[in-house]
Formats: structure tokens, sequence, C-alpha cells
């Protein structure tokens, strides 16, 4: 019998001659002397092991692996003789340094093309004020065709090879981010590869009967499976539909995770994945450094579970992963996994997702704003931060989805909080519904038969700036400061930066009036935006002093890589933290002033530089912190 490594060396062989078959002699003796044929070769030879290793964990026996590996191949083959030459020089260059992504010097901005800039050439004059903020990474929020009205802010692809009209064409899409590299910006784009729309070409044909696309998604002739399914599933967006499934005019249903126009796609189906690695080659032809892995937990179902979080989803990506090494290694993968503590992490690591978003430290921002304390930020800073050497987290303070409060319940008891009843506190502060609240958030999702609900707002609309609270400029640098200087990528969500609040006429969208996360999806203000640099108004306060940490943070080293040390300050309102041994971070949390003891300090040196008020700082003696300040201390 074979060993698993010679029938590995046995299919690789066979591969590569089925990709071979369709050439000449002429032209097979051409392309197996060209550089990029060998280049390929050897990315093959390298990483198949894993794809194959991969894909077992997922199809096993299934028959039909042989021929989709075939058709994979050959497609990833195509993909890579056309990739341009530049973008070939930016995968070895990747290649050769992994770590490329954690260095200091990157920063994030996201927003959706049509409300930041009108079109896709709006966007790309804007590349200038991009790269005066200091961004090196852009992330475009769905851009491509999806059905007229209701399409969940984009994430309901029709075709992936098509921009949505209203932006321009995928050549627009090319030579935005053409330009953006030329300035030194990574491009950032959502590949939705969970579900389709139902007007995909895929889920029409599958609809229709097409043999071809037998199979693409779950349909069911009537309520029997989905009622077996739907026992142990979770409800995602209850407003929309009580559970899994969405009926079909002609009475079928399908699995529907997240709205009825977004069908699931079924990877049981072993030509799915083929099919999705198809439009993933495709996007990392156009350019894009980085894709978001959307809804990475729901990719997989099994029977009796909650779809969620499965071994199967896990092995998916990273077989997409291996694909990407193969065909377009410039390419990372951005997780979005918006789930326990504990399986949010599973999803990041060099061989499934290099970077992924960090839920829960996002929501402990909140969390510490609201209550003053930061006992829950600590603990997840001291215990959940640090990851594999290679990855790291997205930092971010909101995005363009609601706010979950996504903290482990055990993590809540250790200091006897009830997680239940927390979450329904901070529900109700951050709406305004608790006495003394500076927030004016939205409600999202509210779930009666649980009592679940999470919250939608702009930084500035949930820090204070919507009623002039006289903390709010400084609650927002602070919740920035830490997530430019924790360690990881971190993203702005354009507007912050300006203290955009809340678009207030949400509702008055027939299309939008159900989904109250498009109060927190402002539009471009002009007139935020020219006060700037005006540091006689919120906008300008902002502004300059996240600009302002931004290129403290571009400058110095000790922001480098993702690792932390906390450093307990024995101030239940101050956090603290070590970068690298060599910068000390301090973060007060209260309207009120606050101390760290002399004895607290007593291992730092007796006195450091503070880098954002650029003065000397004694540390032999009790160190008071001003209403929600900042340090920065330099200590080697």
């Amino acid at each position: 019998m074979l060993s698993r490594t010679q029938q590995v060396d046995l299919s690789l062989q066979h591969l590569k001659n089925h990709i071979l078959s369709v050439y000449t002699p002429e032209q097979r003796k051409s392309i197996t002397q060209s550089e990029d044929w060998k280049t390929f070769g050897a990315r093959l030879q390298q990483h198949f092991p894993k794809l194959m290793h991969e894909l077992d964990n997922v199809y096993g026996s299934n028959e039909a692996v042989l021929p989709m590996l075939e058709q994979l191949l050959a497609n990833a083959w195509h993909s890579y003789a056309k990739r341009s030459r530049n973008l070939k020089t930016i995968d070895a260059a990747r290649e050769a340094d992994p770590d490329w992504i954690l260095s200091h010097k990157q920063v994030g901005g996201v927003c959706y093309v049509d409300l930041f800039a009108g079109d896709l050439q709006g966007l790309k004059a804007k590349i200038p004020y991009f790269q005066e903020l200091g961004l090196t990474y852009l992330h475009l929020m769905p851009l491509f065709q999806c059905p007229e009205g209701k399409s969940d802010g984009g994430y309901a692809v029709s075709s992936y090879r098509d921009v949505n009209p209203a932006l321009g064409t995928i050549d627009d899409l090319r030579e935005v981010i053409e330009a953006l590299h030329e300035a030194g910006i990574s491009a950032v784009v959502d590949f939705i590869f969970n579900h389709t729309s139902n007007e995909h070409q895929w889920a029409v044909e599958c609809a229709a009967g097409n043999p071809l696309y037998d199979n693409f998604y779950y349909i069911f002739p009537d309520r029997w499976m989905p009622d077996q399914y739907d026992r142990t599933l979770r409800e995602i967006f209850p407003d929309q539909h009580p559970g899994g499934f969405s009926q079909l005019e002609d009475g079928r249903w399908v699995w529907t995770t997240f709205n009825s126009f977004q069908w699931d796609l079924n990877y049981s189906n072993p030509w799915v994945f083929n099919a999705m690695a198809g439009e993933m080659m495709f996007l990392a032809n156009l350019g894009v450094d980085i894709l978001r892995m959307d809804a990475v937990a729901f990719i997989w179902k099994q029977m009796g579970t909650s779809c969620e979080n499965l071994p199967q989803a896990h092995a998916l990506i990273r077989a997409f992963n291996a694909v990407m090494r193969i065909a377009a290694p410039a390419v990372f993968f951005k997780s979005e996994a918006i789930v326990h503590p504990d399986e949010v992490v599973q999803y990041i690591g060099q061989d499934e997702c290099q970077i992924g978003y960090n839920p829960l430290q996002m929501a402990l921002l909140w969390n510490t704003l609201a209550t003053r304390e930061v006992n829950l930020l600590e603990q997840a800073l001291t215990y959940r931060h640090n990851l594999p050497e290679h990855t790291a987290w997205v930092n971010y303070v909101r995005s363009h989805d609601d706010i979950g409060w996504t903290f482990a319940d055990e993590d809540a008891a250790y200091f006897g909080i009830n997680g239940y009843d927390h979450r329904q506190f901070l529900n109700r502060f951050f709406v305004n519904h608790f006495d003394g609240s500076f927030a004016r958030g939205v409600p999202f999702q509210f779930n009666p038969a649980t009592g679940d609900c999470r919250v939608s707002g702009t930084a500035a609309a949930l820090a204070g700036l919507a009623q002039n609270d006289p903390h709010a400029v400084d609650r927002i640098k602070l919740v920035y400061s830490i997530a430019l200087s924790t360690g990881g990528l971190p993203l702005i969500y354009l507007g912050d930066e300006v203290g955009t609040l809340n678009d207030e006429s949400w509702h008055l969208d027939a299309n939008k009036a159900d989904d109250s996360r498009w109060a927190h999806r402002p539009r471009y203000n002009d007139a935020l935006y020219s006060q700037r640099h005006d540091d006689s108004t919120a906008a300008g306060q902002i502004y300059q002093a996240l600009r302002h940490m931004i290129r403290i943070r571009q400058s110095n080293k000790r922001f480098d890589g993702g690792r932390l040390l906390t450093f307990h300050t024995h101030n239940k309102h101050i956090i603290g933290y070590i970068r690298n041994q060599a910068l000390l971070a301090f973060g007060n949390f209260s309207e009120f002033a606050q101390t760290i003891s002399r004895h607290t300090l007593q291992a730092m040196p007796a006195q450091a530089k503070d880098l954002i008020s650029g003065q000397t700082v004694r540390l032999d003696q009790d160190l008071v912190l001003k209403p929600y300040q900042v340090m920065w201390l330099e200590i080697a």
C-alpha cells in the first residue's frame, strides 16, 4: 500500500499533467521552462499537501473531489499566469516577510464607497486625504452587484465580478486599487462566501433545477428538514425572520441564516468550494491585498448542532488559504467571527486567517467607559490578547455592524458579574435608558424571547458628543488610543476621526428602516472634515489627536508586533500595559483625576517621556492622570 506521502506525490503529478494536457507539445515545453511555471510548481509542491489534508477533513472519500481538484488547480495556474508582474513581486515580498501586516506603520480605515465618496472615482480623489490621515490599509465595504433596495448593506452579492453600477465598473475598481497601491495603501474587500443573494446566477440556476448547480444551496421541498435544523439554530436577525429558513414562492424552503434574500451556500458539495475559489482568485488578480472573510462561523451545517464554529468550517478556510498560497500568496485573510472569545481566536492562524477582528476588546472598551472600571478589559488583555506568531488582531472601536456584548459569562463571573444582567445594563446605558448615561445609541434587533439586544451608534454618539458632554472628545481619544497601541492593526471607521454623529434620517428610507445599523453609517460630512484643522472645534480636536497618535505609532518601533504584557495599576479606573518591554501605556477611564501610587511604579525608571504630551513624567512619585487622559511612556 502506498504511503500518504506517495499518494500525495502521485496526485500532484497527475494534477500537473492535467493542467498541461490542454496545451500543444510546443506550448507545454515553453510553459514548463518558464519562471512562472517553476514558481507555481514550487508553491504547489509546498502547499498541495495542506490543501489535500483539509479537503480530506471536509469531504473524506467523496468521489467528486478529484475532478474538482483537477479543475481547481487548472484554474489556479491560469489565474497565476495572468497575474500582473507587479502583483507577483508583492507575492514574493510577502512570502519573505509574513509579518508585514504587524508593522507599527500599519493603520487602517474603513468606509462605504458611496457614503464616503459617492462612487469609485470619487474615492480615488480622496486618496490624498487617506495619506494625510496616515492610512496604509483601506477596507471598502461591500461594493459588488447586489439586489436593488434591501441588500444587507451589500452583503447579498449577486456577482463577485461586477461592481454595483451606482459605484462604477470593475475596471474602476481595478484602477482605484492600483492608485491605492501607488499611495502605499493596501486594498481590502469583503469575501462573502457563506451566502449569495437570491439573484446570483448560481441561485437562479439551482432553484430552476440546472444539474450544474445541483445542491449549491440548501433547498427543501417542505418544512420537515428545516424544522429539524431549527431546533438547534440561533436566530441571528429575529426581526427579519424567525429561525434559519425562508419560504420560496413555489412553497419550497431555503436556508437563509441572515435574510430571506441571502441564500446559504452548501459546502457539502465540493463544486461549491471550487466555484468560490474561482471568485477568490478573480479578486486577488484585481490587486486585493486582504479579504475580509465574512461570517466564517456559519459556513458548515450539521444536523443537531448550532451550525456555528464546526471543525469543517475551519478546514474549509484553511483550504481556501492553501489555494491563495499557491495562486496569489500576497493575499491575506481577515476573520469576522463575532462569537465566544474562545472560538474567535480559533480562526486566527498563519494557515487560516492571518488577522482577525477583536470583538472582545471592542465591546470591553465601551463596557469600561460605561462602568468606569477596567477589570474586564484588563482581564481580556492579560488572558485573551496574545496570538500565535505571524498573526495579529484588527483592533477597532466600532464597525459598520452593531455592538454585541461578546464577553464570556465565565470571565464576568470571576468578578461576581452576572453576564445576562450586565448585558441588559449595557444595552440600557448605550441607548440612553439608564440614568446618567452620556450615550445616544440606538437599539438593534431586540429579541423579546431572550431579552437579547445589540447597540448601533457612531463613536461620537456613544461617547457623548451628541449632547456636548464635556468629556466626549477625550473618551473618543481614549478608546482609539487603545486600538492604536495594544498591538495589531488599528482600524478607524472613517467619520469617527472628525466626530460624525448618527444619521437621524436612516429610518425614513424604506430599504433601511428595519435596520438601525444605518444610523451609524452616515454620509461624508463636508462641514466636519473642513473643521479638522481647527482645534477650537470638536472635529478638529478629535482629528488632530488621532493624527498625532498615528504619527507617533508610525515613527516608533515600540509599537511593532502584536503582543503585550498587562501592568496592574492598582487603580480600578486606569488600564495599563507594556509593549515590547519599552513602552508603558496608561488610560484613565474616569471623569475624575486618578492616581497610580509610586509603590506601584517602583520597578519603572525614575522618569520617562510621555510621547503624547511630549513632557517628561516622574515615576518615582505618585502619578496623576487627568480625566480620560492617555499616556504613552518610553521606558527603554
